[in-house]
């Protein structure tokens, strides 16, 4: 064999190492990436859920002339501002997600008032669908934290992985970048003093 050829081989060989390895890095990355995109769709999901649900909630409550068309208005409004805000799952910047939560907030606020509201008004807290629909909207949010918290931990898997060397270098090349995680809003950890008596 001609000495030339060694350092040939060789060469070949760590070229072929290498392009086996990136190969495994992509494939082992593809599948957490798509996990994350996957369950960002469970969090659009349920709050869809929840928008779903207003238009039926501020029905029931217009059925009463007393009710306050302000805060109706104003939940219709929130609704209509949070569900303009899309976001592209396979990007994710922190502007988007702080837009995104912005708006979300902007309906939580108006739908807060909203169940503040009704407590004033007997006849609507007596009827059976209103009722049904606070519940069903109660679930809803429980819903939402769930699928935000399985999302940031999609997202933690990702990225525990994505910031590994040497995977990290692999990574950055394929294009792979770190996800953002949903975080609680500021003040969001006084819980929101809203009483619910259907008994009365």
């Amino acid at each position: 064999m001609k000495k030339w050829l060694i350092p040939v081989i060789i060469i070949v060989a760590l070229v072929a190492i290498g392009g086996f390895w990136f190969v495994n890095v992509n494939n082992r990355l593809v599948p957490m990436d798509e996990n994350v995109t996957a369950q960002w769709a469970n969090v659009e999901s349920s709050y869809q859920r929840r928008a779903d649900l207003i238009p039926n909630i501020v029905k029931t409550a217009k059925g009463y002339a007393e009710f306050e068309q302000q805060t109706l208005t104003q939940v219709i409004e929130a609704r209509s501002k949070a569900t303009s805000v899309t976001i592209d799952p396979s990007n994710i910047t922190p502007e988007q997600l702080a837009q995104f939560q912005q708006a979300q907030s902007g309906l939580t606020s108006a739908l807060s008032r909203l169940l503040a509201t009704f407590e004033r008004y007997p006849d609507l807290k007596a009827n059976e669908n209103f009722k049904e629909l606070i519940n069903e909207l109660e679930r809803t949010e429980n819903r939402i934290n769930v699928e935000r918290n399985r999302f940031n931990d999609q997202a933690r898997i990702f990225n525990s992985e994505v910031r590994q060397f040497p995977t990290t270098i692999a990574a950055s090349i394929l294009g792979f970048e770190r996800k953002i995680y949903f975080e609680a809003d500021a003040g969001s950890e006084n819980a929101p003093e809203v009483e619910f008596d259907f008994n009365s």
